[in-house]
């Protein structure tokens, strides 16, 4: 593979491209006219221009990006993660074009990308599954034979969704026949697929996730988990490696199982199985992400393995060149998604310009695809950045993505770095000590408002000593004064 086109944008095409370049790849970016000035374009080695900024017209227009490759004698595609990259009918006209698709096989991602089609797959072998009905199910009353069967509350989810979209929950059967119809509309209008399913609802559980990576001679391993319990609207925003709720010998079968999924599809390069788990060590999959995850770095980190590298190194056919006795854990690992919204008014979208932006330049690790002075489009996903840290110990993780956060300025936007702020001091999360409620159970925007009226109230307190302390010293000269005159 001699060059790669990344056909995505932000922060990931920039990411991509460094480890490619790194490994004497060339590169080809392509973007919309949104994205025209953007640094992952000025990165790459060539830049091909795909359309307006709609998704639809640009970035998600499969024979734009692979006439983009075709034209530029790209010889791999790399579709990162969002956009096309979960997309088996991609894979398949890139596979067609006779470009290599950094990615699993279209049938991987088929099977993997319907949660029933998953949990039929993934029932052959033996691993935990949330009781509930496997199949699609539109009749009210089929839903509530089998919500009494299983007990109340249940979760109605969409069998195409993701992003918590298409999910309700269900506390009892007068509210069934509504939260369903509500579910099957969401799924139809973000999907184009009605079908849901119903699954027993687990009340305060952690989402784990894991690691995997195989390459196309047979071997498989995991890289250990990544908790991603701290969300809001179902949406990661914090996670981090390895869990505090994880002890060696539940890694150990979690990790076991995730390799059995893999499997189950004959998955090759780099996924993600996700897990729920219960308060007493009880695990359940819950899908399996056929893509590079947004929260990859953290796993990087604490195995010391560029994931971009060895998902390339795959698709040329390359054997792993690890076993899982070979795997360790080194440290533990944050990271803060930093998306523009306001976490003082629902975390809606914060569109604007970024009239000040400079990132921390020590002690963490910040994949961006911002600069000083871009705008921030309505267009696409509204993350800014991936802010990232890595310690000897959790705490010490901890310690340096606070000091992180207060080294990131950004201006012009509101953004989620106070909600990390408040995340990483919260008696919750130092203690290990929460589930996917935590903002829920834990957060209100108040109390993020009465830590900043505390930071500025001690910085002018300070301010203030400082002034009385030094007045002395900065006592201006009278420019007309006979001793001035005679100085100058």
């Amino acid at each position: 593979m001699k060059k790669l086109l990344v056909a995505n944008r932000g922060e990931i095409a920039l990411r991509i491209m460094r480890t490619a370049r790194k490994m004497g790849i060339a590169t080809v970016a392509v973007y919309s006219d949104a994205d025209r000035r953007a640094p992952h374009v000025r990165f790459a080695d060539e830049a091909v221009h795909l359309g307006p900024p709609p998704s639809a017209k640009s970035y998600l227009d499969m024979d734009k990006v692979i006439a983009a490759a075709t034209s530029t004698g790209a010889d791999g595609i790399h579709p990162g993660y969002g956009f096309l990259s979960e997309n088996a009918a991609f894979a398949r006209k890139v596979d067609a074009a006779g470009i290599t698709f950094i990615g699993p096989r279209p049938h991987a991602i088929e099977v993997m990308g319907n949660k029933l089609a998953a949990k039929e797959t993934v029932s052959h072998y033996d691993i935990p599954m949330v009781p509930g009905l496997d199949e699609a199910v539109k009749d009210p009353e089929r839903a509530k034979a089998v919500a009494k069967q299983i007990g109340f509350p249940i979760l109605i989810k969409a069998a195409a969704g993701g992003g918590g979209k298409g999910m309700r929950v269900v506390e009892s059967e007068d509210q069934l026949e509504e939260q369903m119809d509500r579910a099957i509309s969401e799924a139809e209008s973000a999907f184009g697929d009605g079908s849901v399913f119903i699954e027993k609802y687990i009340g305060s559980p952690r989402h784990i996730e894991i690691q995997v990576l195989a390459d196309t001679h047979g071997n498989c391993v995991h890289l250990f988990e990544r908790d991603c319990s701290i969300q809001r609207r179902h949406q990661k925003v914090v996670e981090e490696a390895p869990s505090a709720a994880v002890s060696p010998a539940l890694r150990r079968k979690m990790g076991e199982a995730a390799v059995l999924v893999a499997k189950s599809c004959d998955y090759v390069g780099a996924g993600t199985v996700e897990f729920l788990l219960d308060a007493d060590e009880r695990f359940y999959f819950l899908e399996m992400n056929t893509r590079l995850q947004v929260e990859h770095p953290v796993t990087e980190l604490i195995t010391g393995i560029d994931l971009v590298e060895q998902q390339i190194r795959v698709a040329r056919g390359e054997r792993l060149a690890f076993a899982q006795h070979e795997l360790t854990i080194d440290g533990h690992a944050l990271e803060l998604r930093v998306y523009a919204e306001d976490p003082l008014n629902n975390f809606l979208p914060s569109i604007g310009t970024l009239t000040t932006y400079r990132p921390p330049t020590e002690g963490a690790r910040v994949d961006d695809g911002f600069e000083e002075g871009m705008e921030v489009p309505i267009h696409y996903d509204p993350m800014i950045a991936k802010l990232i840290t890595h310690g000897t110990t959790r705490a010490e993780a901890i310690e340096r993505m606070l000091r992180a956060i207060e080294d990131y300025r950004i201006e012009g936007i509101d953004t989620t770095l106070p909600f990390g702020r408040f995340v990483f001091q919260s008696d919750a999360f130092r203690s290990g000590d929460f589930d996917t409620h935590y903002v829920k159970q834990h957060y209100t925007p108040e109390r993020i408002a009465a830590a900043d009226h505390d930071i500025t109230e001690v910085a002018a307190l300070f301010a203030a000593f400082v002034y009385e302390r030094d007045s002395g010293k900065l006592t201006v000269p009278n420019p007309g004064s006979p001793a001035w005159q005679r100085r100058h």
